[in-house]
This record gives C-alpha cells, structure tokens and sequence, in this order.
C-alpha cells in the first residue's frame, strides 16, 4: 500500500499545474484565497524562470556581427583574404573584404529582424496587475506575480499570468489572439484564464499558477525562439559553393604540385595560385544572389509585401503547401448575419426589427453589431423608445430590451441562446421540432444561432424564429485559392474554431472538406504518429487547433519534403509563423505575427500573396541563371588554365588577368537582378543534378573553344606567348559574357528578350576589357584587329553552346517541358 500512495504522489507531482482542480492547485502551492505574504512572494521570486520569457542570453552586438565573417559558405573566402594580405596583393585583399562585410551586414540584419519576435511577444504582456498581498490589494508589475498570487480581473483587463477562477460569477474572455476563436469564451469558478486574453465583461478573483516562460503565453514565446530553419536557399548556395571549392582547391593544388616539379620559382607560383583561387572561388555569389533577392524585395514591396528576411523569396517560389490561418485571414473576422429561419406567420422585417431592439451599439458587443448592420437604420425607426434594456450576461444568456410603442403601449423583444429563447415562449412543445431542427441544421453548416422572441399584447413570449450568425470569407479568398492552386501550391486551412465551422468556410472557398480535428495530435502513441503524420499529409485543414497544433502541422509537412508557407495574424500563430519555410503576416497582424515573419503583406485579404508568388518564381529564375553561369565559368578558367599549365607548361593569363576577369564579369552580373524570365506554373525548386550537369557542359565547352584559339594563336599564327595571353584574356572575358545569355533561358536565347540593363551592363564591361586588350593595359596590346576576330570567335562559340545547352537540357531534365520552340 505505502508503495502505491509513494507511485501515486510522484504521478500527482508531475501533474501540469493547469491540469490540477481548484483544491488540488492550492494544496500543490501551499496558499488560500487570503493571498501570499511578502515573505512568501519573496521566496518564490528567488526561484529560476517564474517571471521571464525563457530566452537566451544577450550576444555582444559586435561579436554576432563578426560571426558572419566565418561561416560554412565563406570559410575559403576568409583564408584568401588572408593570404591577400599576407602577400601584400591589398586591392585582392580590399575586393574580397568589402563582399564580405556587404554579406556580414545583410545577414546581420535578417536575424536582428527576424529576432524581434521574442521581445513583440514579450510587449503583449500586461504591464500591471491588481493582486492581494498581505491582505491587502496593491498594484504591482505583472513581472513580479508568482504561483499563488491572488489577483482581480475585470472588463478591459489584459490577464497577466495564467490564472485558475476563484468564486464568483462567470466573466467573458477574449481569447483570440492566443487561440484563433473569433468570439468571447464563459469561464467560470475553477476554470483557467490565459495570460494575454482579454476581459470582455465580468470581474473575478483568480490564483496565479503559471507566469512568465510557463505560461500558455510563454509556451508560445519559446515555440518562437526555437523555430530555427535552414532555408532551401542556403542549402543550395552551400552545395554550389562546396563543388566550386572542391574543384577549385584540387586544380590548384595539382597546378602548384606541378610547378614545383618544374623547379618554378616558388614565390611567383604561390602568387599565382593564390590569385588563381581567388578568381575561382564563388567570392562574389553571396552578394549577387542577396542583391537579386533585395531587388525583388523592393518589387514586392510595391505590391504591399514586405520582405523581412531575403531567402523567404527563395522558399516563396518553391512554396508547395500553404497552411492558412482561417479568421482574420480568409474571413473577414467581422460577424454577419444569415438568412434566418422564421416561424409560421413571421416576416424577415419582423424579426429583424426585434433583433435589433434587443441590441446596443454602445457595448460594443460584436453581436449587438452583427444583428444591428443586418437589421439597417429602417429596422428601428418609428418604434418607439427603449426604456429598459438588460445586457447580455452568462447567466441568462440572452439581452432583453422593453420598448414604448407609439400608442404608449409596452412590448419586451429579447434575443439569445436559442434553448433559453425557447424556454420563454407559452407554446414551446409545439414548435420545439422545428425550431431544433432550424438549429441542427445552422450548427452542421458551421453557423452560430441566435433565437429571438417578443412579447403579445397579453405579455406572453412569442418566439419568432432563428438569426444564423457567421464570420463571411473575404471577397478576394475564393479566387486567390483558385489561383494558389494554378500555381501549384496546396492550400491547407487552419483554424482554432469549431469543425463544422471549418468546413463551412472551406467548402465555400472550395479548399475541400476533408477537415480534421486537432485533438488528434494529443497523447498521440509512437505507433499513431506514423497515421497521423499521414492524415496531416492528406487534409483539407484542421479545426480548433492551438500553437503548438500548428507549428506541429508545419513541422510534419517539412519532415514530409514539403515548402511550406504559413500566413497569419495573431500571437497564437507566431510559432507556426517562425517554423515555416515562408512566414507571411497579413495585413493588421499582431507585432508578435509580424516579428515571427519573412512577409508582412500590407494590403487586407491573400491576393497579393500571388503576385508575391509569381514575383518570387521569376527571382529564383534569375538566381538559377546565375548560379549555372557562375559554375560554368569556374570550370572553364579552371579546367582551361590547369591543362594548359599541365600539358603546355604555359601560363595562359597572368595574375592581374584573372583579377580583371572577376572584376569586370562579377561587377556587370549584378544586372541580372532585373533580368526578363519567363514565369513557371510549378512550384520552383532547387534541381543541383541539373544545374552542376548544365554548367559542367557549358564549361567544358568553353574549355575546348579555348583551346582552338590557342591552337590557332600559336600554331597557325605564331604569335607570341605575350600577345596569345592577351587573346586568351579577351576570350575569357568576351566568351564569359556571352554565356549569362546561354543560361538565362531553357530554350534559344532569343526565345526570352534580355532586360535593358543587363544587355547595357555586358556590353560596358566587354567593351572596357576589348579597350585593355586593344591598347595593352596590364598587358601586351593586341590591336583592333585581333580583338574583333577574338569577337568573332566568341560569338560563334556562343552560337555553338547554345544549341548544346538545348540537348543537355533534353539530357538532364527527363521532366521539364521541351525546350525547342517551334
């Protein structure tokens, strides 16, 4: 026996307080209604994480900054930097610094935006509280309230803990922001309140059990902080970035192996080596990449989106599955009324009139205003004057208006929950059937009923019928579902109402039906998960889901290879907000939903999320271009100069060449940022095995073409090695050009025109590196008639790569559309 009680107190222990009862809650926190002393209070402040949002501590500003100067993309970057400076190349070592404090400063920022979730979080809380110590009551900072506390609620108040109702009468709580519920709940004596609802009518003392990190609250807050994710973007340019060094790092290492064989000097080698991995070394690709993102930011940001954080761009455009919150979001968050149901002998007028003299626009009440829009100003006039009216309390559950008619005469109209109206009425049995089955059939459609009756000229309650009370989709949601859909992109709703609510509105936006219950996800068994995981796959949406509900939904989604985009609006949807590849806000989000975000959409309603969309998938197209172009070009300086160095033993480029090359050819590309693209109907995703295969052809074709210019310089011509190493550099730099053209569409390149300030930026840069060759700066001069038959050799090698391309396409693309025009 004293085994058992042992078990079963260790099982009380590890109870959650919010589960406990009244007794049970004050038993654990060894208080009473009398409230703590300021001893006890003291004693409890001392304990670890009662007061503050769990979060970790404060990085010195200057150290985080400088953590972006090392990292998994630019590791190599750093180390040439160094060798710059150490061999005293100081304009390699002043290029190779200046992109990586433009990469530090970009990087910095989207965390230190992205970072403000946890303190907008921290601002919603209440900043005072009412609270009995000593037996007496005082006004403290809600900081400073710990378990046990006794504290007093009322109308307006913003609760500041988690708190369980002590005795008195029920009290409505507006729990929107933490739960998706668009109306007030009732809470009662022994039922909790959360930190952050607000107090819609009512006044209760209640006792503290849960402040601060372990609040419902403060459970969100860290669901907030711990949503870290990699993005699709990163993990792309990672990859990018470790084929180019691999290749880069061997290729050198072969070419100074085989110089010191050679019995090269030793310095001149390593010189050349070191600005050979500069040039190879993808140093700019960071900032060309977040440069084509910011670019596209700032479109959006004409469209009323806000980019928080770039490489949501990215995910935006490979977005697959898009969870949308449903109130605030979808619908417009404003109760309308329904077409009623009438009984016999009842008009539309007449109940509406009733309706709305049982309203009062003053409480502010979101019924009152419902009924009182769809009644209209005419539903009241000429009636007379109210002369007593009775709110709406938890206990009746219904308002009661007296009004004075014109002939002086009185008449009582009341409206409320629909078993109390009918309570009142005389003939209740005889109209029971149909009035129930008038409110069965609004509850499976997801409506909320609202009876309504008035008094005859005998004084006797006559119930006129059923108002259905629902919360309208916006008038832009069903077309932008329709659209999402065109574009590829699953639409999951997500809500924190009740199901058939859920389905109501998902059957009218045509989201589908197949809505689930999340109280699935609860106490789910290791041998469920694997079901359940599924049953998230398949769905429509899901009904009266919490936070954690909904980062859980995105979480699985990833897990499944989703990109998953999460739009919302409130404190409740912050985690969810964070742990999705792409965060959206919509327009009146809370500061916490904003904070939690990669988008903040500016404009009401989801239409703009689109054209967010199609802005995204024309960005990934131009980063996809780059990333091709950048590749091709390592390989084919590369792969050129090692076997050149190797088979030849001749240095086709000098030093200062190559530094030319990155300089001119790196500094024109940024012009892709405002490139023309064609926009796909598919979710856009990163495909390496057809980028790296693309590239790889389109470099080893640029290889061998270079290497027919030296055949024909030295062989045919014999000219001398200084002038060939002019040629060879305009080649490279002409050639080079030429191919951002070949990647930048899937079919011939004048399948899509190029943007002006692309075509103007290339042009530019090769006419200043057709003017170095020509007059010989920084190296021998080749005249102008070299230079243009070096024109002419590029453009046909251009011409040639391009039709290659076409078949590589067809080679490494089994399931792209067929890139030949007709």
């Amino acid at each position: 026996m004293n085994t058992k009680a042992a078990a079963t107190d260790a099982s009380a222990s590890e109870t959650p307080l919010e589960k406990l009862s009244l007794d049970e809650l004050k038993e654990r926190l060894s208080c009473n209604e009398a409230g703590l002393t300021t001893a006890e209070v003291q004693t409890r402040l001392t304990k670890d994480g009662f007061n503050e949002l769990s979060h970790e501590g404060e990085t010195n500003v200057l150290l985080k900054f400088l953590s972006y100067f090392w990292g998994p993309i630019p590791w190599m970057i750093e180390i040439a930097a160094i060798l710059s400076a150490v061999v005293q190349h100081w304009a390699d070592f002043a290029i190779i610094l200046t992109l990586l404090l433009v990469n530090a400063v970009v990087g910095f920022w989207e965390e230190f935006q992205a970072g403000n979730a946890i303190a907008a979080l921290k601002s919603k809380l209440a900043l005072m509280a009412r609270v009995r110590r000593d037996g007496k009551w005082s006004q403290v900072p809600a900081r400073e309230l710990v378990p046990g506390d006794v504290i007093r609620i009322r109308l307006g108040d913003i609760t500041p803990a988690d708190a369980r109702l002590l005795s008195g009468d029920p009290i409505d709580v507006d729990q929107s922001a933490l739960t998706g519920e668009s109306l007030p709940v009732s809470k009662k004596a022994g039922e909790s309140v959360y930190s952050g609802s607000i107090i819609r009518q009512g006044e209760i003392d209640a006792m503290v059990y849960g402040t601060g990190s372990h609040t419902f609250f403060g459970r969100t807050a860290s669901l907030v902080q711990t949503a870290h994710t990699t993005s699709h973007f990163q993990k792309a340019i990672l990859k990018i970035g470790d084929f180019l060094i691999v290749v880069a790092v061997a290729l050198v290492v072969v070419i100074f192996l085989a110089a010191l064989f050679r019995g090269d000097a030793l310095g001149e080698t390593l010189q050349f080596a070191l600005v050979l991995t500069v040039a190879a070394i993808p140093v700019a690709m960071p900032t060309v990449l977040s440069v084509t993102m910011a670019v596209g930011a700032r479109l959006l940001a004409r469209g009323q989106a806000i980019v928080s954080r770039l490489a949501a761009i990215e995910e935006l455009a490979g977005m697959d599955v898009l969870c949308s919150d449903k109130t605030g979001t979808l619908t417009k968050n404003i109760l309308k009324l329904g077409d009623p149901f009438l009984l016999d002998g009842v008009t539309i007028d007449q109940i509406l009139k009733a309706a709305a003299l049982a309203s009062r626009a003053e409480d502010e009440d979101a019924i009152d205003k419902a009924v009182l829009e769809g009644a209209g100003e005419q539903a009241t006039a000429g009636l007379g004057e109210v002369v007593h009216f009775q709110p709406f309390d938890p206990v009746h559950k219904r308002t009661e208006a007296e009004v004075r008619l014109a002939d002086r005469t009185t008449m009582k109209v009341t409206k409320g929950a629909p078993q109390v109206i009918l309570a009142l009425a005389t003939n209740a049995e005889a109209i029971r059937s149909q009035y129930e089955s008038a409110i069965d059939a609004f509850a499976s459609r997801g409506f909320r009923a609202l009876g309504v009756a008035q008094t005859d000229a005998a004084g006797n309650w006559k119930v006129l019928g059923v108002l259905p009370l629902f919360d309208p989709p916006r008038d832009d949601s069903a077309a932008t579902i329709a659209e999402a859909k065109k574009l590829g992109c699953k639409v999951k709703m997500v809500t924190g109402d009740q199901l058939a609510i859920g389905r109501e509105i998902a059957g009218q936006l045509n989201i589908g039906t197949h809505l689930i219950d999340a109280k699935i996800f609860e106490d789910v068994s290791y041998h469920d998960s694997a079901r359940i995981d599924q049953m998230i796959e398949e769905a429509d949406g899901f009904a009266q889901v919490y936070p954690e509900h909904k980062y859980h939904i995105v979480d699985v989604l990833q897990q499944h290879g989703h990109i998953v985009g999460m739009t919302g609006d409130g404190v409740n949807d912050a985690p969810a907000l964070k742990k999705a590849d792409c965060g959206i806000a919509v327009s009146g989000a809370t500061d916490a939903a904003r904070a939690a975000a990669d988008i903040v959409l500016l404009s009401p309603g989801l239409s703009v999320v689109i054209d967010a969309i199609c802005e995204a998938r024309k960005i990934f197209q131009r980063m996809n271009s780059y990333a091709i172009y950048r590749i091709s070009e390592t390989c084919r300086v590369l792969i050129f100069m090692t076997l050149s160095i190797l088979v030849f033993n001749f240095y086709p480029v000098t030093a200062v060449m190559i530094v030319l090359l990155a300089l001119l050819n790196d500094g024109a590309i940024l012009t892709i940022a405002y490139d023309n693209v064609r926009l796909q109907q598919e979710p856009e995703k990163w495909n390496m095995r057809l980028v790296l295969g693309i590239a790889t052809v389109l470099g080893l074709a640029g290889v061998v073409a270079s290497f027919g210019l030296f055949y024909l310089a030295q062989e045919v011509y014999k000219l001398d090695r200084d002038i060939i190493q002019s040629l060879i550099y305009l080649k490279l730099s002409v050639a080079g050009h030429f191919t951002i053209f070949n990647t930048r569409t899937r079919g011939p390149f004048w399948s899509i025109a190029p943007a002006k300030a692309l075509l103007l930026a290339t042009l530019g840069t090769q006419v200043a590196a057709t003017l170095i060759a020509g007059l010989g700066i920084f190296m021998a001069p080749i005249g102008w008639k070299l230079a243009g038959l070096v024109w002419l050799y590029a453009l046909a090698e251009f011409l040639i790569v391009d039709r290659l391309k076409l078949i590589a396409y067809r080679i490494f693309d089994h399931e792209g559309e067929p890139v030949f025009i007709k």
